[in-house]
């Protein structure tokens, strides 16, 4: 007979952002669980509200699987004495399966007899199984945790009522002082206690008492009433699918209505008006069949349309008083300069171990110098991206940043543009927070990813020389983010990116107009090249590529983010090339000899007249075409590769590399490294794996 069980745990309003995760982590573990359990079931169904997450599981089986297996013990002559006397290991053994010598029988593989027993376990009613289930519940981890009344026990909020039934009947267990049955409970303000009856009346009983339990049902019914009041109007509303989950996790009885606000407000920039509506107060906010901003918005209450006008006038009440403070802000900014603003930074701190920000500022500044340089931006760009950087941050110290934290970059951008400053300047102010998340939107001018990728550079290195590098899940200054940003950047523009080489006169360049923080940033270089490679390898994994591929770029000798890509698919081009395993067998080779050679002579200079046979004369031919090639690029270098692998081959066959003579043995161990300094610019060819 297949059943039906219902659990519900009851809590205080959780935070917005953590129901989703929370009842995906609940069906994912109560899944895992019951397969540990070994009871087959059809389908967990998700509920989900600010109050309780609840899930339905159908198709449930009676009881566990039986266990019905043959189980292998030691051997005959361990299991036994000389005189036919069981041994402690045979007694050990079936007393650790439950059983006893008596159970034992013989069975011979290859010419030995090894003790057996049959081990039969009767499977666990589902209803005794399913109590376990309150250690999947008090398993749980969230973002934050509490402690409530007189308990040690943590949760996200307290937990006020537990329901669990299968089918009629309550499965008894207790979490502190809550124990489960088939009490639970509607709408805060709109409905009552009531008692489920059957597992399967859940939902519907629910929603007689204004609870609509299925999160999608209610995603679903809060976007129809808007799109109803957006027609009605002719409005264009785009309704943001994170907006959504967020108000869909704030109501259990979602009803939309509008609201307005004052036309005079529309004088402020519009991001000021959105962040204020969909930030501060989660309304949706309304624009006109041409996309101008209207002064209207659509908010969702957690309740039905009773004295509806009282919501309304509520909510535009508390729009309005911030709006007024966002118009007092940009009013009283426009009386100060640019410079003004820049002056006020050298009293605010960006970090108290490395530096103000004015401080900040004047580096990227001799980063950004090196980065045009480097990618040879023609003036125009070059002035732009100069200038942003030495007012780019003026923003944080004026009145609407300070209220409103979300549009630094945002407000600068429209300040710089009313104070007269250039628009490729403004634009590039704005771009050098991008991306602001691991997949975000890029600079998508010069001078903005300039500065960008100058800003990123400059945290990353003085949080390293200052001792502050992320450690497992901490990352306080959000640094990952930063390298991931600065390796999107340099694939998006198609920027050659020798990280190593460039920090190297990054730190030239401050020093040399003397605005060097006091930390050893020269230290960190290497440090920060392997944190921007993790950046790297992850991309390549999101991208699917061989796991080997990515150990092998990630592991070679370039720094350069741009070319440790375009290996990576060069690699993976030709992987399934006929001679590819010919290729990389011959060039590990050549680097596994050249790890032997003394480290001077990777600079050293072959000399021919060494030679001793007409293999060397050709594979010297060789290297120098490779050399020739890699100037061209990683295709080119890989195809001379290619092109020297029969030659490479025909060399180990009549050459010896480590000759007994002293100056014979470094000449050819020279010539491998010459060439492995080459292969490696690819990668470590040697962790491919090549069948």
């Amino acid at each position: 007979m297949a059943h039906t069980f219902l659990l519900e745990i009851g809590l205080e309003e959780m935070p917005a952002h953590v129901v989703t995760p929370a009842i995906k982590q609940l069906v994912k573990r109560t899944a895992d669980y019951l397969k540990e359990q070994r009871i087959a079931y059809d389908d967990i169904k998700p509920f989900s509200t600010p109050r309780r997450l609840a899930i339905q599981i159908d198709g449930l089986a009676d009881k566990q699987e039986d266990i019905s297996e043959s189980v292998k013990g030691p051997a005959k002559k361990i299991a036994q004495d000389a005189d036919g006397n069981w041994t402690k290991a045979a007694i050990g053994f079936t007393r650790g399966q439950g059983l006893t010598p008596d159970d034992i029988t013989f069975k011979e593989i290859k010419g030995t007899e090894y003790v057996y027993v049959d081990k039969f376990i009767a499977g666990e009613p589902v209803a005794e199984v399913l109590a376990g289930l309150k250690d999947i519940i008090t398993a749980m981890t969230f973002p934050t945790m509490m402690k409530w009344s007189t308990h040690h026990f943590e949760y996200i909020r307290p937990i006020r009522w537990l329901v669990a039934l299968l089918d009629a009947d309550v499965i008894p267990f207790s979490i502190l002082d809550v124990t489960t049955g088939r009490n639970t409970r509607g709408h805060r303000f709109l409905g009552t206690d009531i008692d489920i009856a059957t597992a399967a009346d859940y939902e519907a009983d629910l929603t007689t008492q204004f609870v609509i339990a299925d999160a999608d049902k209610r995603k679903a019914l809060i976007k129809k009433q808007i799109e109803k009041i957006a027609s009605d109007h002719d409005w264009t509303v785009t309704v943001d699918a994170g907006l959504l989950e967020e108000v869909n996790n704030l109501v259990e009885w979602p009803t939309a209505f509008e609201g307005s606000f004052d036309k005079k407000y529309l004088t402020i920039p519009e991001e000021v008006l959105i962040t204020s509506m969909r930030d501060h107060q989660r309304f949706f906010y309304a624009r006109d069949a041409k996309g101008k901003l209207l002064p209207n918005f659509i908010s969702v209450r957690n309740g039905t349309d009773h004295d509806l006008q009282n919501v309304v006038a509520g909510n535009e009440k508390v729009l309005t008083a911030r709006l007024e403070d966002a118009m007092f802000f940009y009013t009283e900014d426009q009386k100060k300069t640019i410079a003004d603003y820049v002056d006020r930074l050298k009293s605010v701190s960006f970090h108290d171990k490395i530096s103000t920000m004015a401080e900040k500022m004047a580096r990227v500044t001799a980063i950004v110098g090196v980065l045009a340089k480097h990618f040879n931006l023609n003036d125009a760009q070059t002035k732009a991206a100069v200038r942003a950087s030495e007012i780019y941050k003026f923003d944080l110290v004026t009145g609407m940043v300070g209220e409103f934290a979300e549009l630094q970059g945002v407000m600068g951008e429209k300040y710089a543009l009313l104070q007269g400053e250039d628009p490729a300047v403004a634009q590039a102010i704005r771009e050098h927070y991008e991306p602001i998340s691991a997949d975000g939107a890029l600079p998508t001018s010069v001078p903005g990813a300039v500065l960008a990728l100058a800003d990123k550079f400059d945290s990353i290195m003085t949080f390293f020389a200052a001792g502050m590098i992320p450690s497992g899940s901490n990352d306080p200054y959000a640094l990952r983010r930063q390298a991931t940003g600065i390796v999107r950047i340099a694939q998006d523009q198609q920027w050659s990116l020798p990280v190593a080489e460039l920090a190297s006169d990054f730190i030239t360049a401050e020093d040399t107009a003397h605005v060097a923080p006091q930390l050893d940033q020269a230290s960190q270089i290497d440090a920060m090249v392997s944190f921007i490679k993790d950046r790297i390898r992850k991309i390549l994994r999101s991208a699917k590529q061989r796991h080997d591929i990515i150990d092998a770029v990630t592991a070679g000798s370039s720094s350069d983010v741009l070319q440790i890509f375009t290996a990576a698919q060069l690699l993976a081009d030709h992987a399934d090339d006929a001679n590819f395993k010919d290729v990389i067998e011959s060039l590990t080779r050549v680097i596994r000899l050249a790890q032997k050679a003394p480290a001077e002579l990777a600079t050293a200079t072959v000399n021919p007249d060494l030679f001793e046979n007409d293999s060397e004369g050709a594979l010297h031919q060789g290297v120098a075409e490779v050399a020739a090639a890699a100037e061209k690029g990683l295709a080119d270098l890989y195809a001379s590769l290619v092109a020297i692998q029969p030659t490479i081959a025909a060399y180990f066959e009549a050459t010896m590399v480590m000759a007994k003579d002293d100056a014979i043995r470094n000449n050819r161990l020279t010539e491998l490294s010459h060439l492995a300094t080459l292969a490696l610019t690819l990668g470590d060819l040697d962790q491919l794996i090549v069948k």
